[in-house]
């Protein structure tokens, strides 16, 4: 699972990550230039990687062996996102490389930037909202470029540019039809999610406390016959020829694995990849979380389910990371003390863990990122994801600390003063609103996802909770660290100075953010789709609600804007476990219609009164709303027999050179698979 992407400025961010001296240095002579360019809602950013001349020859050979695994299966993300959209990448970077003609006209203008959007998303639905991206040019401009420049685009696809057809990427929407709604290339044209539910009904795993994870890495076709079957990805099957280019560059990062737990981790992943076997992919991620040892670890597979709108296909994604070693000591008390947190939670006594094992909790510098995390990237993630996994063997859980640092050092306050209530408000977050998160990381990520068991019986939550498994997970992760902030344990552990000012700036930040100002991110009229805006809604919305009555959180209007004041801070905490209690609830029983009821109520729909409020006080900041990254090149160095001697970290100057270079250096796959 994955922590929220931060969108921009607009979250207050953590982890200011610990540099060495010879570094930070550095830094002061040359500043950082951590800003690419904006455009649209995009801020494009850069990341460093701290402590890169500290790592051996041959570490910095295994971390450019796995970057470049992942790079390889990028056009597997665009793919996925949409049957169109290699077609339309390779269209359009015709068109912005060849193009002769003027190039000062506001037409022209628009169609970079619509390019430049395309690329942000990996395809032409917005990486957030999962809309279709409407270019601000006309089909006439359009059709002039491709006749300048000689490109070819098919006639049937053009249209679709600029009309609704394929309007929405995910669908959540089941009046519209969940697979019927969404332009997902997961499935083929027609499915319905009922014939998708019944196929894999008929599915049993050898051992049903052990469930495979079933569609995660295979799109579901309908044959010549009219039956439903699998196209699985893998060698010499779906997406074989950039899996086969990921299995060559896993081989050499094989080669130089740091120790045999790792590079037996690498084995199975590549057989995993040869064979498309999901007993291997159990047996690989069990593998992948008992090698601790080392310095480098990496992510790399069809991982996140959150865009197929039933919950069984992953993305593809890559992300390579250096430990870093201050920060993950700091941490490590959050992950020693996890039972303690299981135990005195508000959950019911069968729903609680007896045992919780195996979290693994560490800060890590990336060094590349693929797929599903780039340029888009969350800034924790916590894997495995089946259940039964994180059960019997535990769960690694990583915090991105450079890419943190960028966030933190390329943004601004001023937001924080326009949606704050008042001075104290401004005063805390300015004091522990860095720690809040980063605590609200650590508890979401290696207390929340962890906790909690599921009832004998009852399927896993894709099954059990359907469309609605990944906003509740998210919820229920996200209540587990609100429950945790607002307590006296974490300065008894040492982790704060003060627990009751820390929750209290935590508090006021989630609810502002989940009730009025994570708004920016959404057009006018525009109901909530993405699992983690709704989470925080459902979350800040049903609290407010239940409240009321002791006016625990006061709606208040002053000169014409709303803000949200909490007066009682401990009422706020326990309402926060009696949600906890709930949403396990769901989760342990199966309560498909409880948990519809609690997102639906709460977490899609929009007060368009105050939706209208936040756009338009947001108008006077010119950040954007949301943030991605380049990334990083590893330049090999090589001696006259073409081994490496050297590996050299540059900046891309530019977001156009990266994607150019990406397409030219990993477009593997055909333009239609």
């Amino acid at each position: 699972m994955k922590l929220f992407k931060i969108a921009g400025i607009f979250a207050t961010v953590a982890f200011s990550f610990i540099c060495n001296a010879q570094e930070k240095k550095s830094t002061e002579e040359t500043p950082f230039d951590y800003v690419v360019e904006q455009f649209a809602d995009i801020k494009v950013l850069r990341y460093q990687i701290p402590g890169w001349e500290n790592l051996t020859l041959k570490e910095q050979k295994l971390v450019y062996y796995l970057t470049q695994a992942g790079s390889s299966g990028r056009d597997i993300m665009w793919d996925q996102n949409y049957k169109y959209n290699l077609k339309i990448r390779k269209a359009l970077e015709h068109i912005y490389q060849n193009y002769a003609g003027d190039k000062t006209t506001e037409d022209w203008k628009n169609f970079e930037i619509y390019l430049k959007r395309v690329w942000f998303s990996n395809g032409i639905h917005h990486h957030y909202s999962n809309d279709k991206i409407k270019p601000a040019f006309n089909e006439a401009y359009f059709a002039s470029l491709l006749k300048a420049t000689n490109t070819n685009l098919s006639a049937v696809i053009i249209p679709i540019l600029f009309n609704d057809v394929d309007s929405k990427k995910v669908n959540l929407e089941e009046s519209k039809g969940l697979l019927e709604g969404s332009a997902i290339h997961f499935y083929d044209k027609g499915i319905t999610a009922k014939e998708v539910e019944d196929f894999y009904a008929k599915k049993t795993s050898p051992d049903s406390k052990k469930p495979y994870s079933y569609g995660l890495n295979s799109k579901l076709t309908r044959n010549s016959k009219g039956e439903l079957e699998e196209k699985t990805w893998k060698s010499k099957g779906m997406y074989g020829p950039a899996i086969d280019k990921i299995i060559y560059w896993l081989e050499k990062a094989k080669s130089v694995a740091e120790n045999p737990k790792q590079g037996d981790a690498i084995g199975l992943l590549i057989n995993y990849y040869k064979t498309g076997s999901l007993k291997t992919w159990d047996d690989y991620n069990i593998a992948w979380l008992q090698a601790t040892d080392g310095n480098i670890d990496y992510i790399n597979g069809f991982i996140e389910v959150y865009k197929d709108p039933l919950g069984y296909r992953g993305s593809y994604e890559s992300i390579v990371q250096i430990k870093d070693f201050d920060m993950s000591a700091k941490m490590e008390v959050v992950s020693k003390n996890a039972q303690w947190f299981e135990d005195n939670s508000p959950l019911m006594a069968e729903h609680k863990k007896k045992n919780v094992v195996g979290i693994s909790y560490k800060t890590v510098v990336v060094a590349g990122e693929s797929g599903d995390s780039s340029p888009s990237t969350p800034i924790g993630v916590n894997l495995p994801n089946a259940d039964w996994i994180r059960a019997e063997h535990g769960s690694k859980s990583v915090s991105l600390g450079n890419i943190i640092d960028s966030y933190a050092k390329s943004g601004g306050k001023g937001r924080l003063q326009e949606f704050a209530n008042d001075e104290d408000e401004i005063a805390l977050a300015k004091k522990y609103g860095e720690l809040g998160d980063k605590l609200h990381t650590a508890l979401h990520e290696v207390v929340g996802h962890a906790s909690g068991q599921i009832n004998p019986g009852v399927g896993t939550p894709k099954e059990s909770l359907k469309s609605y498994a990944s906003t509740l997970e998210e919820g229920r992760a996200d209540l587990v660290g609100l429950y945790y902030l607002y307590n006296p344990k974490l300065q008894e552990l040492g982790l704060v100075d003060d627990w009751k000012k820390l929750g209290t700036e935590s508090y006021d930040s989630y609810i502002r953010n989940g009730l009025m100002t994570q708004l920016v991110r959404l057009e006018l009229g525009a109901n909530i789709e993405e699992a983690h805006m709704r989470n925080r809604q459902w979350i800040s919305a049903w609290v407010f609600e239940k409240g009321k009555n002791e006016n625990v959180i006061e709606k208040i209007n002053r000169d014409g804007k709303t803000y949200f004041n909490i007066t009682d801070y401990q009422k706020l905490h326990d309402l926060f476990g009696q949600l906890l209690r709930e949403v396990q609830r769901i989760k342990s029983e199966g309560d498909y219609n409880a948990g519809k009821a609690l997102v639906e109520n709460y977490g899609v729909k929009v007060d368009q009164q105050l939706h209208a409020e936040v756009l338009e006080r947001n108008k006077k900041f010119n950040s954007a709303a949301y943030s991605g990254f380049v990334n990083p090149v590893l330049v090999p160095k090589l001696n006259k027999k073409g081994e490496i001697i050297a590996i050299e970290v540059q900046q891309p100057k530019s977001f156009a050179e990266q994607m150019l270079s990406y397409a030219k250096s990993f477009g593997i796959l055909p333009l239609e698979n």
